[in-house]
């Protein structure tokens, strides 16, 4: 089959719930879209529709979910009430039917839709899939008859794995009275009627086979780790409580709390805590995804059974027979762990952790599926697992995959067409195994299948913003993943969008996306082969505003600063949620820009209507406000930000700028202090919000403090790239020139692993800024010769203009000709903000005028500019300085007038600690 063929090839493996729906979804949507398609659906089970979950022949064996809610359709919620009115005129949506209808109605689903579907064909595979291998755009399964299979596209209904076995011994597993896994064909037909059973396990599978194993003259004894059982719905259903407005990025300990809260609520509003636990439903992935992965893997740890028994709860007639049970003693449910269990005399012996003994005819495995796929015996699994095609999900909890189910390659592998759907998501989504989710997902993954075979230009992918990307879903994906990361400020966008262009070379945008963070964020980017592959692809696959993004990534990388900066602006003006290029143009934390102060506010504000309240257009805006000193706006538009966003970049340094500017520096301290605990590991200027903290550090006067924090988080060993330099090496200089360090600055290990291009060539202003300081740093008049001479050369306009003049007055400040250095360092105040960076970064040049003005007895100089600084911000540094020239002594202490102008200004402003 050719991949222009008009009939597609699609192979779902696995038939039970997940891949009977699947293969529905894929009939129903290709009729609708007049698509051909051929279907295989393998799995050597007998039929098609039940799988494990709904082949269960023991009546007794009921749906955990009402009627009501288990239609096969999102979109037709009546759907199984209607097929079971046929055989049950009474049934009603609450009632909780025998799960083996349940399997009848996939199978008559399946069947009927593939009789109506004229366009496509299903062939029924009674075999396992062993393996795969990526064949040209497609895939060939191998199956485990020796047959191959050539298809266009697989998804992987895997559904449960069969229980671990870690517990069990070696005598007890070969003693033939150990079922290893209850659900599978035939396992629990050896069982003898009589003996104590002992279930290892107290989940769902062992309150179907209490039911199913209870005899009069019978003990079913259930232990787990807990003990606890599955709570029980309620006869009479209340409706669920609505979804609650949840943040889960604000950690693990705060969402316990806020749930607590919630199902209390539930309690007094609805009488029980299920309507509100029913509420968690549609937050339920999402609030998941917002979990640091720490928090994820604590809550499987501590949370985890407590949610289940809750969450996943028996119907009340299970419930009913259970608890009579119970009552009887024919069931015993207690919290422990075999210790040991062997055969002895015709009977298993076991001791559990709780000193008990038990004399049992069999022992069943109820310890719930396998979900860390490293660990399963599947070939198929080990199979895309080893090649590379797919990866383990967070957390270690299946596949992870992309938001429409598709397999998310390892790190440096191309991503081919495979699928997963159900229990196999549940890294990304944690509750992916009841029919609810299960259909949405179909419908989901088929839409994305039948996307992803179509003719990748008639509809293609968007970014995050709307605008269109000509290349393929996975690589848009990919891309839309890396945006997000660069518009956040966070780590691994290069990694993402290495994948993506890898996944389609003919990716424009990617590679210009690529070569824009090499030059701007020293990524680790071969930044010409990116711009090279970037006018490749956009001469090739491109459409006018991806080959304009690349134009201007070309201008501002190789052109004057003249050129890049007209070429962005020109852009923008006609894309102007081309919110990868509005970065580059504003100088932020991320990115140098090509604007400044007037320029770059109007710039940001005349976006207004097009990005709205976007969480990374407050955060610029915050910035800005903070910029003009509007400090209430600055604050109000971060914190609006954060709620949406909680490590949105720009949010963040704007509000760590209103702290420092506004004096509040213990306040600052704490509140950055809590961020870079919860937030920082993933942000890719961590660095640098260390470096406000301990600006606030050396403001203050705390010069222990000040060490510690240099050393725990600004040495060579916690810090990369150009950040050595823009935050270590900087501090550094200002602690020399502010008195704060004694000793000799520990600079080596900082240019050792300095980025070479940055010391020899830097390419942008901000990072020769940042050169010199270090070269000064490190008394190397030498370095500062090579980069002033670099400067001459350099045809962007403010190398010649400041960076220069920069290197002569630092050279001046090293050699200690005070007079020398203030001529040359007072001129460029006005100018330092032509290189791009914050206020507070600038202020570097200005602590140096400082240190050359009291170095060399100019006292009067010193105590007028040191008057004027704290005329801006209180700081106990500048005071101690003030005092060391003799300054007036009222200036000394904040005095009352001081305090009360402060007072009115914050008045005027809004109290911002009072909001912290």
């Amino acid at each position: 089959m050719s991949w222009n063929s008009p009939s597609r090839h699609i192979a779902v493996v696995g038939a039970g719930a997940a891949g009977a729906l699947t293969v529905v979804q894929l009939m129903r949507q290709a009729e609708g879209l007049g698509r051909t398609l051929e279907i295989w659906l393998i799995d050597p089970a007998e039929q098609a529709g039940p799988g494990v979950a709904y082949g269960t022949s023991d009546p007794r064996h009921l749906l955990n979910v009402p009627a009501g809610r288990m239609s096969a359709f999102p979109d037709e919620p009546e759907h199984f009430l209607r097929w079971l009115a046929g055989g049950h005129p009474r049934a009603a949506p609450g009632d909780y039917v025998p799960r083996q209808e349940y399997g009848r109605y996939l199978t008559e689903v399946l069947e009927r839709t593939t009789e109506e579907c004229r366009r496509t064909r299903l062939h029924r595979v009674r075999e396992r899939v062993i393996a795969a291998r990526e064949q040209g755009p497609g895939l060939t399964l191998r199956l485990a008859g020796g047959s191959k299979l050539r298809v266009d596209a697989a998804v992987l209904a895997l559904g449960n794995f069969a229980p671990g076995q870690d517990w069990v011994g070696t005598e007890l597993r070969e003693s033939g009275r150990f079922v290893a896994d209850p659900w599978a064909p035939g396992a629990l037909d050896a069982l003898a009627e009589e003996g104590d059973v002992l279930l290892v396990g107290t989940g769902l599978t062992m309150a179907d086979l209490a039911v199913t194993l209870a005899r009069p003259d019978r003990v079913v004894h259930a232990v787990s780790r807990h003990g606890l059982v599955p709570r029980e719905h309620l006869v009479d259903a209340v409706p669920s409580a609505e979804p609650p407005s949840f943040d889960g990025s604000r950690g693990l300990d705060a969402l316990r709390r806020d749930v607590r809260r919630h199902l209390a609520a539930s309690r007094r509003a609805r009488g029980d805590w299920r309507p509100g636990m029913d509420g968690l439903r549609p937050v339920t992935a999402a609030l998941w995804q917002q979990l640091s992965t720490a928090d994820r893997t604590r809550f499987l740890q501590e949370d985890l059974r407590a949610w289940e028994v809750h969450r996943h709860r028996i119907a009340p007639g299970t419930a009913a027979v259970i608890r009579e049970l119970r009552a009887s003693g024919r069931l015993r449910v207690g919290a422990a762990e075999v210790v040991h269990a062997a055969p002895r005399e015709g009977a298993v012996s076991v001791r559990l952790s709780d000193g008990r003994e038990l004399r049992v005819g069999a022992v069943v495995n109820c310890t719930g599926a396998q979900t860390d796929l490293r660990r399963t015996a599947d070939p198929l699994v080990r199979c895309v697992l080893v090649r590379g095609y797919a990866r383990t999900g967070p957390a270690d909890l299946g596949f992870d995959t992309w938001s429409d189910g598709r397999l998310v390659p390892a790190v440096g592998t191309s991503a081919v067409r495979l699928w997963t759907i159900g229990v196999g998501r549940r890294g990304n989504l944690l509750e992916s195994t009841a029919i609810p989710e299960i259909r949405a997902q179909a419908a989901e993954v088929a839409n994305s299948v039948l996307t992803a075979l179509a003719d990748r230009r008639a509809s293609r992918p968007t970014d995050r913003y709307g605008l269109s990307l000509s290349t393929t879903p996975e690589a848009a994906e990919l891309y839309n993943q890396a945006l997000e990361r660069i518009l956040a400020g966070n780590l691994g966008a290069e990694a993402l969008l290495t994948e993506a262009v890898g996944a389609d070379p003919d990716f424009a945008a990617g590679h210009a996306a690529l070569a824009l963070l090499g030059h701007e964020c020293e990524a680790g980017v071969e930044t010409a082969s990116a711009l090279a592959a970037a006018r490749r692809a956009a001469s090739r696959s491109a459409d006018d505003r991806e080959r304009s993004l690349v134009a201007a990534v070309d201008a501002r990388l190789t052109g004057t600063e003249e050129m890049g900066k007209a070429a962005l602006l020109g852009h923008i003006a006609e894309h102007a949620r081309d919110a990868l290029v509005v970065s580059a143009a504003v100088p932020t934390v991320s990115f140098n820009g090509v604007t400044c102060a007037e320029e770059a506010w109007a710039l940001v504000e005349g976006l207004s209507a097009t990005y709205g309240d976007d969480w990374w257009y407050l955060g610029q805006l915050a910035f800005v406000r903070q910029e003009q000193e509007r400090w209430q706006e600055a604050e109000a538009l971060a914190t609006r930000a954060l709620a949406a966003h909680p490590s949105a970049g720009h949010a963040v340094h704007a509000r760590a700028h209103v702290f420092y500017e506004t004096g509040e520096h213990r306040a600052g301290l704490d509140w950055l202090d809590e961020w870079i605990r919860r937030y920082g590991a993933g942000a890719g200027h961590r660095s640098h919000l260390s470096w406000h903290a301990a600006l606030h550090e050396l403001t203050l006067d705390d010069r222990p403090a000040l060490l510690r924090r240099y050393h725990r988080e600004l040495v060579a060993s916690q810090v990369s790239g150009g950040r050595l330099l823009v935050d270590s090496a900087s501090l550094l200089w200002r602690s020399r020139m502010t008195g704060s360090w004694s000793g000799e600055l520990p600079l080596a290990e900082l240019l050792d692993a300095a980025p070479e291009h940055w010391l020899d060539a830097p390419a942008t202003a901000f990072a020769a800024l940042h050169s010199a300081l270090a070269f000064a740093a490190s008394a190397d008049l030498d370095g500062l010769g090579r980069l002033r001479a670099h400067a001459l050369t350099n045809r962007q306009e403010v190398f010649p203009l400041v960076i220069a003049p920069l290197c002569d007055a630092l050279s001046a400040v090293v050699r200690q000709c005070w007079q020398e250095a203030v001529l040359r360092l007072r001129p460029l105040l006005p100018l330092i903000a032509r290189v791009g960076g914050s206020k507070a970064q600038h202020e570097v040049v200005e602590e140096t005028l400082l240190h050359a003005l009291i170095s060399g007895g100019e006292d009067d100089r010193a105590a007028e500019l040191l008057s004027a600084r704290l005329d801006r911000r209180p700081s106990p540094l500048d005071r101690r300085r003030l005092g060391s020239v003799g300054g007036p002594r009222e200036a000394l202490e904040p005095s009352s007038g001081e305090g009360s102008r402060r007072a009115v200004d914050r008045s005027r402003e809004g109290a911002l600690s009072s909001r912290r």
